[in-house]
């Protein structure tokens, strides 16, 4: 899907990140800003939109909870109609005060205990998705580890843990890559699509208030907020957090580490013959293809160091360049299977971090050991088709499988 703006011509000054060239391309672009003494990009599309590359620069405005707004998250055409405090999809678009109290509320179904129960859950849906792909002929067989693999395992969790229709898979993708990767579509489609997402979560929460069960969106329901339910908004808006933050971002993470394991078989080697490795390459994989950029809003006309921004306009946080930022991180192009020392920022910076972090890591390491235990060897075989928009991964990954098990 080309961008609605027309091809970049300077990355400098003319950053898009739907432009289909840009999540191809990340690590270069990034490198060529840095290398160039641009450690802010800027863009007239959007309404006007900064993104700074380097990692001070990122995590500086991620704790700059006075200056930025988190009412926006996604970059788009619009700007948010729910206002701060409580934003759209609270808590992430949520601003101090309100953001810690209503963060709070769903730390525990994510708690470390909590996530861990899903373990057996998550393994076996890897191996029946494995199963699912047939008689495997190693040397012969291709298999896509994007379409047949990594995008089910997330959507097919996260609608457990919701209480949703498992065969409504397709429903859950089509809402997410619409509101996550179709940013430059007209104002008036976009919204039409955010319509019949409140329509879909309205059923399914009315369904829960006649049965209830133990499940997230029950729980959304009955837990107390100050000694008050939730409005009906907070608990959709949050519904639809977890649907969107809980699936494309692991999806991607999956799918971007699978990529690299089949371009570089020295680590898929190393993953075989010594499976304690994991512990160091499952944050390795999460530093040098973390897939989440997020965004804000700049909240007041500001100037970051000589920056001058505007009210309103877009603010990207390109959490991935950070990640490989050498002023941070030594050897910050390379993946080092091995790494020990690695502050990586891949769950975010600030009051947003990733309070679904404990799950994510959880399928990320469950959904390779599964995929490399399967297929202890295999190799990119085709073209690779990488997302557009905030969220960086492969969409279509096609895998020769060399040896099965």
């Amino acid at each position: 899907m080309a961008s609605v703006y027309g091809p970049v011509k300077d990355w400098e000054t003319d950053l898009d990140h739907a432009d289909p060239e840009y999540n191809a391309n990340a690590h270069q672009i990034w490198d060529d800003l840095r290398e160039g003494g641009c450690p802010v990009a800027h863009s007239d599309r959007y309404g006007g939109m900064w993104a700074p590359i380097t990692h001070a620069l990122v995590h500086e405005v991620a704790y700059d909870t006075e200056n930025f707004t988190s009412q926006g998250i996604i970059v788009s055409q619009g700007r948010p109609e729910v206002p701060p405090p409580v934003g759209p999809a609270p808590p992430i678009t949520s601003d101090p005060p309100f953001h810690q109290m209503a963060r709070r509320l769903l730390l525990p179904p994510f708690s470390p205990k909590a996530i861990a129960a899903w373990e057996d859950d998550i393994r076996e849906l890897c191996n029946t998705l494995l199963d699912k792909m047939g008689d495997i002929e190693p040397g012969e067989s291709v298999v896509d580890a994007a379409l047949q693999y990594a995008q089910s395992i997330p959507v097919n969790v996260i609608a457990r843990m919701l209480g949703f229709p498992p065969e409504d898979e397709d429903i859950f993708r089509t809402f997410v890559h619409r509101i996550v990767e179709q940013v430059n579509e007209p104002l008036e489609e976009r919204m039409e699509a955010f319509g019949e997402l409140d329509a879909y979560l309205d059923v399914q929460v009315r369904e829960h208030i006649e049965h209830p069960r133990d499940d997230l969106t029950t729980y959304l329901l009955n837990v107390e907020l100050e000694g008050n339910k939730l409005e009906m908004e907070h608990v959709r808006g949050s519904i639809v957090l977890l649907l969107v933050a809980g699936i494309d971002t692991t999806w991607s993470a999956i799918g971007s580490s699978l990529w690299h394991l089949a371009t570089n078989p020295e680590d898929l080697q190393r993953l075989t013959d010594e499976p304690e490795v994991m512990l160091f390459a499952l944050e390795e994989f999460l530093r040098a293809y973390a897939p989440v950029t997020m965004a804000r809003l700049v909240a007041k006309d500001h100037d970051f160091h000589g920056c001058p921004m505007k009210a309103d306009e877009w603010v990207l946080l390109p959490f991935p360049a950070a990640n490989r930022d050498p002023a941070v991180f030594k050897d910050a192009d390379k993946f080092i299977v091995d790494r020990e020392e690695n502050r990586h920022a891949a769950f975010g910076l600030g009051i947003h971090r990733c309070l679904g972090s404990n799950l994510a890591r959880l399928e990320l390491r469950i959904a390779i050991e599964e995929f490399v235990k399967r297929f202890p060897s295999f190799e990119l075989d085709g073209d690779v088709r990488w997302s557009v928009g905030q969220i960086r991964g492969p969409r279509e990954l096609p895998v020769r499988v060399l040896a099965t098990t």
